[in-house]
Order: structure tokens, then sequence, then C-alpha cells
């Protein structure tokens, strides 16, 4: 079955764009905007709408593959690929891709997604948010095909082993509501939880630290307070954006007994911590991870660490996976370009005993979220976050209704 024709259309992600240099230097907020000059490439102001391309592959008969191309919330950060708006990409795509993808057979999908992820225009390889989705459509247009779930094309192409598909635990993220949405987290019983966007030393975190661990406390009163059975123990997972290196300088000593702090603070829970320390390149971020990782583990102290910033490509994620920098690695979705990444990303964490966290931004669609959470399921991931928005309810509605649906569908047959 052959791609008889390529649809492009501008869409809108769940949630913004925000430019985290200009937040992490104490840019004010007013009202859900943020007031002062930006400081990424490409942002005209702090906090910008959120935008895609959607992508619709027509097959010859008539049937329909769809897929988002999407990027992160703090894009440009990080070493990731600029600000992604879709004016700016669709001419693109329409010029370089559609052409290409006229004529494509879609009985794999493997084959296909790694030509046009790696796929080079001009010498350079596509903006990570256009190689995202369109190997989503990619995928899309595979299984319906083939009359397959997303996740078992996935599953028969890469992970063949795991023949029976299970649900993957979801993490829930609050964004600035961090009280309310704890609530929301508590009754929907969610498996990790609450995100807690600590990007701010000042105002979140402390400049000791203080404010994170009052946090955490509350955290911890609130679920034994509202749980409505006693054996709901969720992993509390707090991303803090760097914002522990800057509050102490990077002293990694300092760091690792501010940890036993944390831990104290949310026991009987076990706490993970997203992003200690962000160093602004690769190499330190990596070296201070590891080093962290390997002294809570000594101390047995029970905190996972779990690395985002700089670990972005596959090749990234390996190469921390390979130095043990940090117990869980976020697999950014969109930072990988094409899902067959994603695919490979997990797997190779498993394969190194590293947890496997499909991760993504708040700021992505339905479209890419039941996608990515369809790649989670069929290579077995330990985490998947509950995506797009900030609000709970839409992205744990939709990566839950996924993961349910393709089970049993999958068990069905």
């Amino acid at each position: 079955m052959k791609i008889k024709q390529v649809i492009l259309s501008k869409s809108y992600t769940g949630f913004y764009f925000d430019d985290q240099k200009a937040i992490k230097k104490d840019a004010k907020q007013d009202g859900f905007m943020y007031v002062g000059e930006p400081m990424t490439v490409g942002f005209k102001e702090i906090r910008v709408p959120g935008e895609a391309i959607s992508v619709q592959i027509i097959l010859e008969d008539g049937s329909v593959g769809m897929g988002d191309c999407a990027a992160v919330q703090y894009s440009g950060a990080g070493g990731r690929d600029p600000l992604f708006l879709a004016n700016d990409y669709i001419p693109f795509i329409e010029e370089h891709l559609v052409p290409k993808l006229i004529g494509e057979d879609v009985r794999y999908f493997k084959p296909l997604a790694e030509k046009y992820d790696r796929l080079e225009i001009n010498g350079k390889r596509m903006h990570t948010a256009i190689r995202y989705g369109i190997t989503q459509a990619l995928l899309s247009a595979v299984a319906t095909y083939n009359r397959l779930t997303m996740a078992e094309v996935i599953r028969n192409e890469y992970n063949p082993s795991h023949k029976m598909l299970k649900n993957v635990p979801i993490f829930a993220q609050s964004g600035d509501d961090r009280y309310k949405n704890v609530d929301k987290m508590i009754l929907k019983e969610v498996d990790a939880m609450p995100h807690a966007l600590i990007n701010n030393v000042k105002e979140k975190l402390g400049y000791q630290g203080e404010l994170l661990l009052d946090y955490v406390t509350w955290l911890r009163n609130r679920i034994i307070e509202k749980r409505a059975k006693a054996d709901y123990m969720p992993i509390l997972h707090v991303d803090v954006y760097g914002t522990i290196g800057i509050a102490f300088d990077n002293n990694l000593e300092v760091i690792v007994d501010y940890c036993k702090k944390l831990e104290k603070a949310a026991h009987p829970f076990k706490l993970r911590l997203e992003g200690p320390v962000d160093t602004g390149d690769r190499e330190g971020t990596m070296v201070a991870l590891r080093e962290i990782t390997r002294r809570i583990d000594e101390e047995k102290i029970n905190i996972e660490i779990v690395a985002d910033e700089w670990c972005n490509t596959l090749e990234d994620i390996a190469y921390f996976a390979d130095q043990k920098a940090g117990h869980m690695l976020q697999i950014k979705t969109p930072d990988l370009g094409g899902i067959n990444n994603i695919a490979e990303a997990i797997l190779y964490c498993k394969q190194k005993g590293i947890g496997a966290y499909c991760g993504g931004t708040c700021n992505e669609t339905n479209l890419s979220a039941e996608a990515t959470t369809s790649v989670a399921i069929a290579c077995d991931a330990d985490l998947c976050l509950a995506k797009p928005g900030m609000d709970v309810d839409g992205g744990f509605m939709i990566v839950k209704n996924m993961m349910e649906r393709t089970i049993k569908l999958a068990r069905n047959r």
C-alpha cells in the first residue's frame, strides 16, 4: 500500500513555549504570562502559544495515517533545536518532504522511520519536531494498513519477545498549580506525581532549599490525609530544573546532604528528583549526575535521580545510560526526532538496567501523546508521562485511555 497524498495543517498544542533561560533569571509572572525580556533565540515574548503541524498521510485505499510535529515547552534550551513555529516550517515540509513521501510503501515502519529520521536536507538533519511528526504519521499509516494498533507494530518490529502488552505506570505533572493539581492526582490515584515545576530558586526552591522541603512535607501529608486507600503509595517525582545546583553552587557534597533531608521529608514515599543539576553543557551535567547517583547509592538514600536536560538525543541517552548518570533517564520524546528512536532508547535503558521514562512535554498534542504511549507500551517502559497540558485531567485521560484501549484490543486478538 502506497502513499497517495500528504496534507499539512497548522495545529495547536496542549500548552505553551517558554523561555527557560529568562524564567531561571527570575522573570516575573503577571497572571499566566511573564514580564521581562526574552533571552532565548526565536522568542519574542517569554511565553508564547504552543504550535504544531499536523501531518495526514492518505493511502491508495483512502485510509489516513496521522501525526503531529511538535516541540518541547523549553525549546532552544539545554542543547535543543530552536523554537518551532508552524508557519516557518510548513513550506519547508511541502518543498522537501512531501514529494519524497508520495509513493512510499507502508507495509513496515522501521525502514521508513529510519529513512526519514536520518534524512538530510542541504547537508543538515531536519528539526526534531519534523522528524517526530512525520514518523508518527508513518507509524499510524503502517498500523492502519496492517490492521494493528500502533503498539503492536512497534512491538513486532522492535521488541517481539514482549508478547503480552501491559500498563505502564503514569506520571502526571502539575505545572505551577502544584497544590490543587495534587488533589486531582490523589483522587485518580496516579502512579507518580506531582512534577511541581520547581524552576526558580527564589520563589519555588528557596536559597537553602527550604521551600522545596516544605512542599515535599506538605505533599507527603496531603497524600496520607486524602488517599482513599492506605495502600496507595505513589512515587513522589519532583522536577527541579537544575535549581538545586544553582542554590548550592553545584557543590555535590552539599547537594547529597540536601537529598537526605528530602528523603526524610518524603518518608514513607519513595522520591524521584529530576534534573537536580544543570551545568549548562552535556559533559558537566552528566558527570554531576553520575557522581550524585553514585553517592546516593553508596549512602543508601531512598531517592532516585532522573536525568533530563542535556540527555536529549538517542546518542545522549546511550551515553548517560553507559555512565550511569541517573537511576532513570527521561526520554524526552520530541527531542529524539523520529519515534523509532524512542523505541531504541527505551530498550537500551532496560538493557543497561537504567529506568526508562517515556516522557515528553506538556507542549504536545493528543496525537503525539497517543503515538508515544503506544511506543511505551510496546517496549515496556518503566514510566510514561501524562500529556499534553498541565491540568492533569486532559493528559491523564488521553494516555490512560490509550493504554487501556490498546491493551484490551491487542489481548482480544
